[in-house]
């Protein structure tokens, strides 16, 4: 028991990183009822992003001064294939058989993480990330947080509350509300609802970003097929929380990660269960717990119960 609190903090990191991914899925899902399950792509693509950027700095640049260029690196990235994904693959749909823009997503999905292993340099195997350097941050005696994990557990509260205070006090954030209410009656009174359906997903490519960077920094590696597991792991902790709640989505991702963490270190040491720990078993009990919470509340943590949009 005296490495459970070393335990919690890495399922606290683990799950921060789950929290600003799915922040992308609840983002977009609370506006346009569209699961994008290409969301995973889009983070693993603004990994690459922030890595060619840091490729290209002259060598030696020190990473605390490249860390913001490849973070506008990967934003650029992100936002650009989100935004794109929006105009060309989705609005196209919109109206449609609820179906039709599932099955683009995940065809977009499929062609994002093939278009990556076939044309970016050396992607068919895991490139290298910068880490920084120095010993691990520790507090007390038995508690050792990495520096990546120290970025990662600043960048995504700071990130969600900037993002709730967005929503929640400002005429755009205000307008995305409405469109999320009732896109028909936001047209009538005047708002661009096409405009915010874009801006929803180029915030979900941001924060797709900012979690790829800081995927980096934590494992110091990256690669194509990333966001595959990444993505099934944020939608997870989307609805897990609440799908189309903020704070939710992060709540969801936190409790995802601990859970993964806990289920790692000890199930293995319950009688009769040593076949059942480790991180082989880490996925299913992942999506045990989303089976759980759902059968007793399904609408999520955080979630409110709504009528299905006609």
């Amino acid at each position: 028991m005296h490495e459970l609190p070393q335990t919690l903090v890495n399922g606290l990191t683990l799950g921060a990183l789950y929290g600003l991914i799915a922040i992308g899925y609840t983002m977009v899902y609370g506006i346009v009822q569209l699961i994008n399950f290409a969301h995973g792509e889009i983070f693993m693509i603004g990994g690459f992003g922030a890595l060619t950027i840091y490729i290209w700095l002259p060598s030696g640049t020190a990473l605390s001064l490249a860390l913001p260029l490849m973070l506008i690196g990967g934003i650029v990235a992100s936002v650009a294939i989100a935004t794109a994904a929006e105009r060309f693959a989705y609005r196209p749909l919109r109206g449609g058989p609820r179906l039709a823009p599932l099955i683009t997503a995940i065809g977009l999905s499929i062609a994002l993480q093939q278009a990556v292993w076939a044309f970016y340099p050396d992607a068919k195997k895991p490139r290298s990330f910068p880490q920084f350097e120095g010993s691990s941050f520790e507090i007390l005696d038995n508690l050792h947080i990495q520096r990546g994990d120290a970025f990662l557990l600043i960048a995504a509260p700071l990130c969600m509350l900037a993002l709730g205070l967005f929503v929640s006090k400002s005429r755009a954030g205000r307008a995305m509300q409405a469109t999320a209410q009732d896109p028909d009656t936001a047209k009538l009174m005047g708002i661009n609802t096409d405009r915010i359906i874009v801006m929803a997903f180029a915030i979900g490519g941001a924060f797709a970003a900012v979690a790829a960077l800081s995927h980096g920094l934590k494992y110091g590696q990256i690669n194509f097929e990333m966001g595959f597991i990444a993505g099934l792991k944020a939608f997870t902790a989307a609805v897990l929380g609440g799908i189309g709640n903020i704070y939710g989505a992060m709540l969801g991702g936190v409790v995802l990660g601990v859970v993964e963490a806990l289920a790692i270190k000890y199930i293995q040491d319950i009688p009769g269960m040593d076949q059942l720990g480790g991180g082989a078993w880490k996925d299913v009990w992942a999506f045990t717990l989303l089976i759980l919470v759902l059968l007793v509340r399904p609408q999520g943590l955080l979630g409110e119960r709504v009528a299905d949009r006609a």
